[in-house]
């Protein structure tokens, strides 16, 4: 099975630092404005998901929540966790005091690889 999501080793080190500090995490991306044009991290269930919202993998045993809309524009797109040195647009993300940013880098999955996706999970 082909995951939808991975991420960067240097990713994995920040979730690594983060779970050492806040216990278990979860992502969210909404896909909308400002806070939604990156994935936010925060404590599991710190944030609530609507119904329809789509799990595409785990990162690190951390689940990687996309909202609804977002998953419908973006279910043919391989997704990569990475992280930068910068402070991103908001502040509720659990890496900004770290003065650290996660991003998603997309690439187009491949006809085959569109044949054997691993299965989502959604909100219902």
């Amino acid at each position: 099975m082909i995951k939808r999501i991975d991420a960067t080793e240097k990713a994995v080190e920040l979730i690594k630092v983060l779970k050492e500090k806040h216990g278990d995490l979860m992502f969210y991306q909404a896909g909308g404005c400002c806070e939604g044009t990156q994935p936010q991290c925060f404590e599991k269930g710190g944030y609530y998901q609507r119904t329809g919202d789509v799990c595409i993998g785990t990162v690190e045993d951390v689940e990687f929540w996309v909202d609804k809309d977002l998953f419908e524009y973006w279910k043919h797109a391989h997704f990569t966790l990475t992280v930068i040195d910068a402070f991103g647009v908001g502040g509720f993300s659990l890496e900004t005091p770290l003065k650290k940013t996660f991003q998603i880098e997309y690439r187009i999955f491949t006809p085959e690889e569109e044949m054997n996706l691993e299965p989502v999970t959604r909100i219902e």
